[in-house]
């Protein structure tokens, strides 16, 4: 309560110093026009068009949050929860429930190319870690399944992180950051070029001592090369290339099962993107990726347990890969009716002897037909209808189809009411895991065994949507109803040995979510977002009193307010309250709610006739709260960034 008087104080501070410049400001000074995205259908769409909820974060959001990476700042959005710990392998979001340690049911899309990670069972951490945050151009989150665009790994949403434009960046930027935690970030930036082509080389480091209690010493290394070339006037070719090394500590001094160790985690990149206009009312885009990773954790372990003197290596080190080729067609007919449909291949490749018991690679082939169909039955009216035929070499074949109806009641007034369903075929680990511990070429355990007996995860999501655009007030809603049914959610069977995995219960996720963006005077923005849920078996049983399913807290809400003082200072208010949830690393059953208090305040310099800007950002300015492991702890950290442009 107290948090909520003192951040009302300064929202009425802040407002009296802006209020006489605001009486003569128009309704447009306060709305832009419609934002426009382009990966929910895979069609360009105003935000009123698409067929499912979006939150847009764009560079404006993203440099006044004082968020230090991805994961960090999709707390904004609403339904998501956030880690900032690297127990696995790096920080991660989830969205309507953490489910285990590793957030493995979103999509994660850069600049379109599919970020997540086929050696940790599809997980999207080390993904949302691509690139830097001053490369981000904005964020498009679509909250729900959207399978019939992006396949398999669109389970429950899809979070597409789009990079700034070459031409955007010419010339050199650079920013530094220090302050407590052993927080140390550099970025720089050079991007040169003409009207035919230009590029843009980026190079920066993330690094800190990682939560309280936590194995820390943390540390990002990352470079990305862009390049947009445009050879003639219906070609356009982009180059994307970088890599990335994520070193961590991990697990726990004293504890024999999980010792205190350094891993490191490497990962590289290759994306050619070709697009040419064949005429006016369509295009045709070529696009493949390459993708490397390697991962490297390893740790002795005492056997005088067991009456040996003596230790083995517990290691989960291997290496992954993947390669995908998409060609996709856009065509319209007048203003009435546009279409995009295409073709995708993808294959994967996991080796590790530690985990599968073998030196040879595993193999999964994944091949989709994909289409959707916009279509304007009368001027009110936008009817998208899409689906998505996917084969895996794995599981077998799959149709995710979706039908969304969008009705303009009124200008600016938007009602969204459809269907989706979506399948999620298991992972490489879930279905071959064979993890066995040898000692002088004896067996002693097998401590994880995949029978291979598991089936395709399934969601069947139903939802009603509002978006509402209010000039008069300065405001815009939008709301989200929702009805998840999953079906033969997969888990790990911990209670046997060996450990396998299996469909083990199917359950719905109900709720709402909102967000609400007021610009009350000038230069000002309140944004809040809520999200409640409730979570329960067939029978009714809440999910968080089985212990079956990891759920989502019930309520959770964040409060931002961006303000523009005077003297072109920069105030940022942002504050997180979340009911209680159970930690992405802790026992089922156990439950902590969280609290956090954001505080930015930025002024804008000139050196050497550049222009630049400083900031102190203050995370968590309240008591320390719970992250991910019972034992890790996220207390206050405040540090200082100075950015540098051109």
């Amino acid at each position: 309560m107290n948090r909520w008087i003192w951040l009302g104080v300064m929202l009425g501070w802040s407002g009296a110093a802006c209020a006489q410049a605001s009486a003569t400001l128009s309704e447009k000074d306060f709305l832009d026009d419609m934002p426009v995205v382009l990966s929910v259908s895979r069609l360009p769409q105003r935000l009123d068009d698409t067929p499912g909820a979006v939150t847009i974060i764009d560079r404006d959001m993203i440099r006044l949050s004082g968020a230090r990476d991805v994961a960090d700042l999709l707390r904004l959005v609403p339904g998501f929860q956030s880690s900032t710990s690297f127990e696995a392998v790096a920080p991660q979001a989830s969205y309507h429930g953490a489910f285990g340690g590793y957030s493995n049911r979103i999509q994660v899309l850069v600049d379109g190319r599919s970020a997540y990670s086929p050696y940790f069972i599809g997980s999207v951490e080390a993904g949302l870690q691509t690139v830097a945050m001053q490369d981000i151009e904005r964020i498009e989150v679509l909250r729900g399944s959207n399978s019939a665009a992006y396949g398999a790994r669109a389970f429950l949403g899809v979070i597409n992180i789009v990079t700034r434009d070459s031409a955007d960046t010419r010339g050199t930027q650079i920013s530094l950051s220090g302050g407590e935690n052993g927080i140390r970030d550099a970025w720089a930036s050079l991007g040169w070029g003409a009207d035919n082509g230009t590029f843009r080389l980026g190079l920066d480091r993330r690094g800190d001592d990682g939560l309280a209690g936590s194995n820390g010493r943390n540390s990002i290394e990352r470079f990305n090369v862009r390049a947009d070339l445009r050879p003639g006037s219906s070609d356009e070719i982009e180059v994307r290339a970088g890599g990335l090394v994520i070193n961590a500590g991990k697990g726990f001094a004293g504890n024999a099962d999980d010792l205190s160790r350094d891993t490191r985690y490497g990962s590289a990149y290759l994306q050619l993107d070709w697009r040419r206009t064949l005429d006016p009312d369509q295009d045709l885009a070529l696009s493949y990726s390459h993708m490397h990773e390697s991962y490297r954790d390893a740790f002795p372990y005492s056997l005088l347990a067991m009456g040996i003197n003596d230790s083995i290596a517990v290691d989960a080190s291997g290496v992954a890969g993947s390669d995908t080729l998409t060609l996709q067609h856009t065509w319209r007919q007048g203003s009435s009716l546009r279409m995009v449909w295409g073709a995708e291949l993808r294959r994967e490749r996991v080796t590790s002897r530690p985990a599968y018991n073998t030196d040879a690679a595993l193999v999964t082939d994944f091949s989709r037909l994909f289409g959707n169909l916009e279509w304007r039955p009368a001027e009110q009216l936008i009817l998208n209808v899409g689906a998505m035929a996917e084969n895996t070499s794995a599981s077998g074949s799959t149709m995710a189809p979706r039908l969304m109806l969008n009705w303009r009641v009124a200008e600016g007034q938007t009602l969204r009411a459809g269907a989706s369903r979506a399948y999620r075929p298991p992972s490489t680990y879930e279905q071959f895991a064979d993890v066995r511990y040898l000692w002088n070429g004896h067996l002693l355990e097998v401590s994880t065994l995949a029978s291979g007996k598991v089936q395709d995860e399934s969601v069947m999501a139903r939802e009603l949507g509002y978006l509402g655009v209010f000039p008069s007030l300065r405001m815009n809603l939008d709301v989200r109803v929702f009805r998840e049914d999953v079906g033969g959610f997969l888990r790990q069977l911990n209670a046997i040995r060996p450990k396998d995995y299996a469909n083990v219960e199917n359950f719905s996720l109900r709720g709402l979510e909102y967000q609400l963006k007021w610009q009350p005077w000038q230069g000002a923005q309140l944004v809040l977002g809520q999200a409640f849920i409730n979570s329960s078996l067939g029978n009714d049983i809440s999910l968080a009193d089985s212990g079956l399913a990891l759920a989502a807290p019930k309520q959770a809400s964040t409060l931002s307010y961006f303000q523009k003082l005077p003297g072109g200072l920069d105030l940022s208010l942002i504050h997180q309250n979340s009911g209680t949830q159970t930690l992405q690393g802790a026992g089922r059953l156990d439950q902590w709610a969280m609290s956090r208090t954001d505080l930015r305040l930025a002024a804008p310099l000139r050196l050497g006739g550049r222009r630049a800007e400083v900031a102190l950002v203050l995370q968590n300015l309240g008591a320390p709260y719970l992250d991910f492991d019972p034992a890790f702890e996220f207390q206050r950290r405040a540090y200082l960034t100075l950015r540098v442009d051109n």
